[in-house]
């Protein structure tokens, strides 16, 4: 057996599989979001723990696992956790979506040496920049760092005593040399770090520790391996199967990813694509991300006080883009614009335009943001013929009509079942535990397919670009 825990940004999730990747049972625990200012996001490490102890509890209620092997972790990746010389933690952690050092990351991004190193951007919502923030409106806080963890790696710390991280995640800090995938001790001397603060690097297949002794007892668990498992998104795909080069997925979640595999190091920093070290040796991947995807939905909902199925469920058969159009930056955008300061905004609105119409034009927009992706990856040399659709989004069959007939590409839909992040952490836990690789991070079976209408192919491509000249118009007010 094989436990994956996935740390989401609201929730922790833990999946027990067996050999045979059989669910044999899951539990989800919640817990909160602060947002103390404009920009700020932060979570409490210890609600990470306590979910985490709550649902292991709960798997061993109802399961004997005597037979339990390894322990894989997926987590949401960016957020700075900061802890003492004893390993006490020290401040609430700055999560991937808070934006407050945007000023701090443009600052390191103008540094050559950034880009050059990562392969990457500096976004403000990753993890250097933020500690940076601390640095200088926090410095007593600074002062006593002596450990820097990304969450699923302090959930790491809090099950085994170890620290550690792995590839595809620490790539998200801003302070990971990707081609070498080593820590840049150049990038962290230029935050005024050390390799002595950060963790020991694995690969997302290798063991790192096993469960402090305490803990096992208490929560009456064998001595198991902890894998070094992955950030979220790289978990996601090696529980969907895309680890070969150019398999991909597209996430409709709250926010929206475009991912594809690579078996080299290509990365193109100008596209604002992320190029990370995916979760098992010897690869890469490549993501477009944008903040606000079934989230833009969400919010129209929060305004209307209409449900999104409410919304959705006068839509109709798909039909050209209407010229009401929607840009999705709700709290600004990374690809292509790495643009923290850009809003939302609706266009061309008139006396008829109504709540489903305001629906269409949400679903549109965001499509038109998967476009933007679409093309920064191609200009990467990474083209996509086509993709798995993954998240809650994608259970809209007129979003993925949609947004195959604007994507120009099929998009697939998996059979119902576990193939999400959690299933990715068991997997590398499995890996961990038994040295196998790749060839166990298997797709899918495939339920259906969305299709391009190519009838619509000149209708989408002239909505993107208005699309794309409303962002230019308004960017700047």
């Amino acid at each position: 057996m094989y436990i994956g825990l996935d740390l989401g940004t609201s929730s922790l999730k833990a999946l027990l599989v067996d050999d045979a990747e059989r669910v044999l049972a899951e539990h989800t625990v919640g817990f909160d979001v602060s947002r103390p200012a404009a920009g700020w996001v932060e979570q409490d490490p210890a609600a990470w723990v306590s979910a985490a102890q709550d649902a292991l509890r709960a798997l061993r209620a109802d399961n004997d696992l005597r037979e339990l092997r390894a322990i894989g972790l997926s987590g949401h990746m960016h957020g700075a956790t900061l802890l003492d010389e004893s390993g006490a933690v020290l401040r609430p952690c700055m999560l991937w979506n808070d934006t407050r050092a945007a000023a701090e990351a443009a600052e390191m991004d103008s540094d050559p040496r950034f880009r050059e190193i990562t392969g990457n951007i500096v976004f403000p919502g990753f993890t250097a920049p933020k500690v940076e923030w601390v640095r200088r409106h926090e410095p007593e806080i600074f002062a006593r760092t002596a450990h820097i963890l990304l969450p699923k790696d302090y959930l790491r710390y809090a099950l085994t005593g170890a620290l550690y991280s792995e590839m595809s995640d620490a790539a998200g800090t801003a302070w990971l040399d990707t081609g070498r995938r080593d820590w840049s001790d150049d990038l962290l001397a230029a935050c005024g770090l050390s390799r002595e603060n950060m963790p020991k690097l694995v690969e997302g297949s290798a063991p790192t520790a096993g469960l402090r002794d305490k803990l096992a007892v208490e929560l009456d668990l064998p001595d198991v391996w902890v894998a070094g498992g992955a950030g979220d998104n790289a978990a996601a795909a090696i529980g969907a199967g895309v680890v070969r080069d150019g398999e991909a997925f597209l996430s409709l979640g709250t926010s929206g990813v475009l991912f594809a595999a690579n078996d080299g190091y290509r990365p193109d920093p100008a596209t604002a694509v992320h190029t990370f070290c995916h979760a098992v040796p010897g690869t890469w991947h490549q993501m477009g991300v944008i903040l606000a995807a079934a989230d833009a939905l969400e919010w129209l909902s929060r305004l209307t006080g209409r449900s999104a199925a409410e919304l959705t469920s006068g839509l109709g058969p798909l039909r050209a883009p209407s010229r009401v159009l929607f840009l999705p930056y709700l709290g600004g955008e990374r690809t292509p614009h790495n643009d923290a300061a850009i809003r939302g905004q609706f266009l061309n609105l008139d006396h008829a335009t109504d709540a489903t119409e305001a629906a269409r034009a949400v679903l549109e927009g965001v499509a038109f943001a998967f476009a933007d992706s679409r093309d920064a990856l191609a200009a990467t040399g990474t083209r996509i013929n086509r993709a798995l659709a993954l998240g809650g989004g994608s259970r809209s069959g007129y979003w993925l009509d949609l947004l195959s007939s604007v994507l120009g590409f099929p998009l697939d839909v998996p059979e119902a079942g576990e193939f999400g992040a959690a299933l990715g952490a068991a997997r590398l836990g499995r890996m961990a535990a038994t040295g196998e690789g790749a060839e166990i991070a298997t797709q899918p079976a495939i339920a259906h397919s969305h299709d391009p209408d190519p009838a619509l192919a000149d209708a989408c491509a002239e909505g993107l670009a208005r699309y794309r000249a409303a962002y230019a118009a308004i960017r700047g007010l």
